[in-house]
């Protein structure tokens, strides 16, 4: 087994490694979320083609839609024009075949001028959405990666119920029974158990009937509701003593109300929880507890869920000292699982390997009325929910067609063996002996 200086290396290198894990998945975020780049302004599209321009080209592009001028006429005036001809007509006539030439090499690259803005045009406006949807994208990114650690814990979180949580918290307190085995010199490997030696009677062991409470009885929320009921009964009391306390829930209403109670339970680990909690609890059996304390020192008695781990001889013997170790007119409260309840017998007795005796109301009751206390009287709880219980058939009723009666009466013979049977196996999974010393 690693001592206790190797497991407090252990923990404090994976802390080490936890957070070396966080600071540098904090870093790789932060790199991240500066490398996000907004879409850049891209230009406008070019406008359309203009072709009304081409038309107007295409109109104006002849200077000399007749032709050369006429050089006929009179001798000077025919002089003249040829005269001035000669100087202009050239440039003309070249100017004539350039424009011919430019509208003609316009004319032919007019739908390609049209289609390269408009694909221009497209490609600039799927280049902006694609921008943008890469931009939304990052953004999407980096929100996705601040909630892992967010959704990581959560979780480790849901683990709360899981079987793998149980197991870790039952592996840590098991460690810790282990450490105060080996503080006593008393390694339950180094020495063989005694043959008659009650389940869960180690101090390891203790941790894993802990477990098996948390697991199988309820929360201790669950049982605090439950054990509230007798609040009323032990609010007026003083030094009332819980026998079997297990987790404290009792004493914890108790204390919280102002009442003085301590606890006894043999169970190491269900006493170390106790005074964790500021409890006053002693580790030990009920009865050698009782047979120590002065008569008529104690001012209430309880027992939850306790007296079915006794064996007979057992129990008359700790019935006999709490009468004569209690207050006149104190309360005593038992209660245990009602073995009348067959629900009660198979799903809740069997289950727990630390009962000794299955007793029925009527037991109890003799015993308690036998040691020598009154008023006794027994209050049966937690009843079968009727989603457990047999359900009952519809019945037709009385008709006047005679072919129906059989069936009616079919119906209501099954339905009164219904109820004989929820009377016997569905009724109520335990019960409570109250009594005065």
């Amino acid at each position: 087994m690693p001592n206790e200086q190797s497991i407090e290396d252990l923990l404090a290198r994976l802390e080490r490694e936890r957070l070396d894990a966080d600071r540098l998945y904090n870093e790789a975020l932060t790199a991240v979320d500066r490398a996000l780049q907004s879409a850049p302004a891209l230009p406008e599209p070019p406008p359309p083609y203009d072709e009304s321009r081409l038309g107007d080209l295409n109109a104006a592009w002849d200077i000399l839609p007749q032709g050369a001028p006429s050089l006929e006429g009179s001798a000077f005036k025919g002089r003249l024009r040829r005269f001035v001809w000669r100087l202009v007509g050239p440039s003309l006539e070249t100017q004539k075949r350039f424009n011919a030439a430019l509208v003609d090499h316009l004319n032919r690259n007019a739908s390609a001028h049209r289609e390269s803005a408009q694909a221009i045009g497209a490609l600039l406006r799927a280049i902006g959405r694609e921008l943008r949807a890469l931009e939304r994208f990052e953004s999407l990114l980096v929100q996705y990666l601040q909630t892992i650690t967010v959704y990581v814990d959560s979780k480790d979180r849901s683990l709360g119920g899981s079987d793998l949580r149980q197991r870790l918290a039952l592996t840590e307190q098991r460690l810790l029974a282990l450490k105060r085995d080996v503080d006593h010199g008393e390694v339950r490997g180094h020495r063989p158990a005694a043959p008659e030696q009650a389940p869960f009677s180690g101090s390891v062991d203790s941790v894993t009937y802990v477990q098996f409470e948390d697991r199988f009885r309820g929360t201790q929320q669950e049982i605090r509701t439950r054990v509230e009921d007798y609040l009323p009964i032990l609010t007026g009391a003083s030094d009332v003593l819980d026998i079997g306390c297990g987790r404290g829930e009792l004493l914890a209403l108790l204390k919280e109300r102002g009442v003085s109670a301590r606890g006894v339970d043999s169970n190491a680990a269900m006493v170390e929880l106790c005074r964790s909690r500021g409890l006053t609890v002693e580790q030990g059996d009920g009865l050698s507890y009782l047979q120590r304390q002065p008569d008529t020192s104690v001012g209430g008695l309880t027992a939850i869920q306790v007296v079915e781990h006794f064996a007979p001889a057992y129990l008359v013997g700790f019935l006999e000292a709490a009468f004569h170790k209690m207050r006149p007119g104190a309360p005593l409260l038992l209660e245990t699982i009602n073995p009348a309840c067959w629900m009660a017998f198979f799903e809740t007795y069997l289950r727990d390997l630390t009962h000794r005796q299955p007793l029925h109301p009527d037991t109890l009751k003799h015993l308690v009325q036998a040691s020598g206390f009154t008023s006794v009287d027994v209050k049966f709880r937690a009843p079968v929910s009727d989603a457990d219980r047999l359900d009952k058939v519809e019945t037709v009723g009385v008709s006047v067609n005679e072919m129906a009666r059989p069936l009616s009466e079919l119906a209501d013979a099954i339905n009164a063996h219904a109820d004989k049977l929820n009377r016997l196996l569905f009724s109520s999974m335990d019960y409570v002996v109250v009594a005065r010393r």
